[in-house]
């Protein structure tokens, strides 16, 4: 019997980015988006929203979980999850390339297996058959 998950998920910590970027709701979602179809995943949904006075927040929901962000212009900062399933998805091109398009100096990832089983056989994110 082997240790297996259904999900992978990144808790990214972004410093030193440009503010105009992280106040920029637009910018924001155009860039997240675009971290949900490095990964691979398949986008069912996205919906973002800009504060006032500053900052975003947003996620875009995948058939393979979702990718969230929240924003703190005025500290250079901000926080994403890209959390995947399946072993056809790469979260860390998603990170690579919000990095670039936030402005980030320097990042900070923690990554963490979610729904871990003893199981002998490899686990799909998606069953083949509905459970009762």
């Amino acid at each position: 019997m082997g240790m297996h998950t259904l999900g992978h998920q990144l808790m990214v910590e972004y410093h030193g980015c440009a503010p105009e970027f992280l106040n920029d709701v637009e910018h924001v979602r155009h860039s997240m988006v675009e971290a949900a179809r490095a990964t691979g995943a398949t986008i069912v949904g996205e919906l973002f929203h800009h504060f006032s006075p500053h900052g975003v927040s947003g996620v875009v929901v995948i058939a393979e979980s979702h990718l969230a962000i929240h924003t703190w212009p005025e500290y250079g900062y901000a926080a994403v999850d890209l959390f995947t399933c399946g072993d056809e998805i790469d979260p860390y091109k998603g990170f690579a390339l919000l990095k670039e398009a936030l402005g980030a100096s320097r990042s900070e990832v923690e990554e963490v297996y979610r729904g871990r089983f003893e199981s002998a056989i490899k686990l799909s994110h998606k069953p083949l058959e509905a459970v009762a």
